[in-house]
Order: C-alpha cells, then sequence, then structure tokens
C-alpha cells in the first residue's frame, strides 16, 4: 500500500549517443565482386524481411516478459511495443477488472500484469477492501493520497492515486521491478536499500516479481500465485468474491 510520499530527485534521463557511422571505404571493387556483394546483400535484406526480431534489433531472450531480464529492467517501457493484454494466471476476481486494468494501465505508461500484480496482492480485487492500517479500495491506497472531494472506493479514483505512485516508484527505481514493489509497499525512501525492507515489504517483493514474472511468460497458472493463495490471499479473495458476486 502506498506510504507518505518522500520528494526525492529523480536521476537526469540522458539519452546514449549512436555509435554507429556511414562511410566509403575508398576501394573500386571488380564488377564480379560487386555483382556477388549485390547478390549477397539482397539475400540478406529478404532474410531480414522475413524475420522482425533481426530487422527490429531484438533477441527473442529479450521481449518482455522473459524472466532472465529481471531485475533491472524498463518492463512498463518495453510492454509497451506489444499490444497490451492480461495475463490468464490471475485469480477470476482480478480477471474482471481486465479492461479496466488495461485502460488504467495504459494511462500510467505501465504494464498491465504489473498493474494486476499490485491488485492481485492488495485487494484480489475487492473494491471496497480496507485494512488494518487503514488502506483503501482496489490498490489500498492510504487516505492521505486522496483529496478532499475524492471518493477513494470509486475504481477509477482508487486506481488513478495508487498506479501514481506505483508509476513514480518505477521511475524512482530505475525500471527495476522489485524495487518498485517495495516502494509501493514500503515507501519510496526504501527504494535501492533492500536493508531496509521490513519482512512485510520483502514478502510483498518475493511474491509480487514471481507473480510478475509468471504473467508474463504465457502461462496458464502460476506457482508463485497458488503459492500466495494458500499462504495469505485465500480469505481476501473469498471476500473480493463476496463483494463482487462471483460464485
Amino acid at each position: 500500500m502506498p506510504r507518505p510520499h518522500v520528494p526525492v530527485p529523480l536521476p537526469p534521463r540522458t539519452t546514449a549517443p549512436s555509435s554507429g557511422s556511414g562511410c566509403l571505404s575508398g576501394f573500386l571493387l571488380p564488377p564480379l565482386a560487386v555483382l556477388i556483394m549485390g547478390a549477397l546483400l539482397a539475400l540478406l535484406a529478404l532474410r531480414l524481411s522475413f524475420s522482425p526480431e533481426l530487422s527490429q534489433g531484438v533477441s527473442p531472450s529479450s521481449r518482455p516478459g522473459d524472466a532472465s531480464a529481471l531485475p533491472p529492467w524498463p518492463l512498463a517501457v518495453s510492454a509497451q511495443r506489444n499490444a497490451p493484454s492480461l495475463s490468464s494466471i490471475f485469480t477470476p476476481e482480478v480477471q474482471l477488472w481486465s479492461s479496466h486494468l488495461i485502460r488504467w494501465a495504459d494511462n500510467f505508461h505501465l504494464d498491465p500484469n504489473l498493474v494486476a500484480t499490485v491488485m492481485q496482492i492488495e485487494s484480489c480485487g475487492h473494491p471496497r477492501a480496507v485494512s488494518s492500517a487503514g488502506a483503501l479500495g482496489l490498490f489500498q491506497v492510504m487516505p492521505f493520497h486522496f483529496s478532499p472531494t475524492d471518493l477513494p472506493f470509486d475504481p477509477d479514483t482508487n486506481a488513478r492515486r495508487g498506479l501514481a505512485y506505483l508509476a513514480q516508484a518505477f521511475e524512482y527505481a530505475d525500471g527495476n521491478v522489485a524495487h518498485a514493489l517495495a516502494g509501493y509497499n514500503g515507501g519510496l525512501g526504501v527504494i535501492g536499500q533492500p536493508a531496509t525492507w521490513s519482512a512485510q515489504t520483502q514478502r510483498y517483493v518475493y511474491y509480487g516479481t514471481r507473480i510478475y514474472v509468471d504473467a508474463g511468460r504465457n502461462v496458464q497458472t502460476s506457482p508463485a500465485l497458488q503459492e500466495w493463495y494458500r499462504n495469505y490471499g485465500r480469505n481476501l479473495c473469498q471476500q473480493a468474491r463476496r463483494a463482487i458476486d462471483i460464485p
């Protein structure tokens, strides 16, 4: 659940200079060599036209959702290369919010599966969930994040406040999913300082990162989510199921 905002200066964003350059060799090739090289270049162009991964310079191992690339990896940015979708691993209570999750994620340039992972752990899709600490709604947002005119249990309002904080944590963590989740649970001040994470934050990161990786693997079930459900989520999801009237 989001903690009090701690103003922290974000590191400056820089654009890496291009490492490529164009030049002419200065040598003249014999006509036969020119023909041979022309044929080879034509074959190479044909190969690239049928291989989007090669033509875009993207290897299969660096696609969004690949566990070997986590963490750190700016998944929220990279995920925008593909059409947004929601993994089938999430419980029915969270799947009910699928179209909303995709829309909310797009508003904050986040991966829908990351947003769904946070909802799964925080409320299991219960729009009127209230924690013992006073956190409210789908994303368990603390009251001081709302304005006096906000309706905290309104799903769009709750998502707007919660995901603004998640996006800030993600940016300050420089794309490191584990640290962004730690910041969402424990406050921005804990980002980059895992030695200070409470036991609760450690559990949050443990389950959150593993569920998120499973969501990106295009699998039908998630061992991490099942473990979370057995240990912490059963009662939460049962309450959510009754609240949103799922049989």
